[in-house]
């Protein structure tokens, strides 16, 4: 809903011939800001509807938008990937440097998400901490249970973020039959593709299949056989290398014993 406010409040601005700097002053805004909000990156606020209302003169069209307006809990390049998640039956996952989300408890959600920069608003860091442990509680309610298979690169283990509690929550995870984590070592990395960053290959119950990839600025969902089998491939070898699940229990309880 907010992208489609922001398009809305972008179009009646251009009709209007108001320019972005001009509302990004009479609303005390930046220029980049405003820009974000036409974009669907950020949500409009209601300072900005009315301001642009009647700017624009659009009549309370866009006013009217801030009642239906709510913070998304998901930033904008993953929601498709969540719409995909909450119909998974199956799902492989790969990371390189942080604890999956279905796998982090909240106070390592927050130190990430309060981490982000720019730097995000009180409001959004809440809604967004929701989001992830409403995913979790989502995936853990669902029956039959999601077959889930994690493998973490070495690096995750060894972040700043993580804590003992962080540690703890892996292992309780990785006790439960339809969970399986495995630990990539520093020194089983030996093929490029293991440094390239996280992959996520899903099945749905109509039995399509997706990969999703994610970088700092930009993620893909894709249902391209081609890309598909491309991840596969890669997810089988670092499977292949990685240790098995008990090793892998092995290998996160010492590192809790002896951090």
């Amino acid at each position: 809903m907010w992208r489609f406010t922001g398009n809305q409040l972008k179009r009646w601005r251009t009709k209007a011939n108001v320019s972005r700097e001009e509302l990004a002053a009479a609303s005390n805004y930046s220029p980049d800001t405003i820009k974000a909000m036409e974009q669907g990156v950020r949500m409009p606020t209601a300072r900005v509807l009315d301001v642009a209302d009647e700017l624009c003169r659009a009549e309370g069209l866009l006013s009217a938008a801030k009642e239906y307006l709510s913070r998304e809990k998901f930033p904008a390049r993953a929601q498709e990937f969540m719409e995909r998640e909450r119909e998974a039956i199956t799902m492989w996952w790969y990371e390189t440097s942080l604890v999956p989300g279905l796998l982090q408890t909240e106070e390592y959600a927050r130190k990430l998400i309060e981490g982000r920069y720019p730097p995000l608003d009180d409001e959004t860091i809440a809604t967004r901490i929701e989001g992830r442990m409403e995913r979790q509680a989502a995936l853990a309610a669902r029956r039959p249970p999601v077959g889930l298979c994690f493998v973490l690169y070495e690096a995750v283990l060894r972040s700043p973020f993580l804590s003992v509690t962080q540690m703890d929550r892996l292992l309780t995870e990785s006790r439960r039959p339809h969970v399986h984590i495995q630990v990539l070592p520093f020194e089983r990395a030996t093929f490029p593709a293991a440094l390239m960053g996280p992959m996520v290959l899903l099945e749905t119950g109509d039995h399509e299949r997706f990969a999703f990839t994610e970088g700092q600025f930009a993620s893909e969902l894709s249902a391209d056989p081609a890309v598909i089998s491309n991840v596969t491939e890669r997810m089988s070898m670092i499977r292949a290398l990685a240790l098995d699940p008990d090793e892998s229990v092995g290998f996160i309880e010492k590192m809790v014993k002896h951090p």
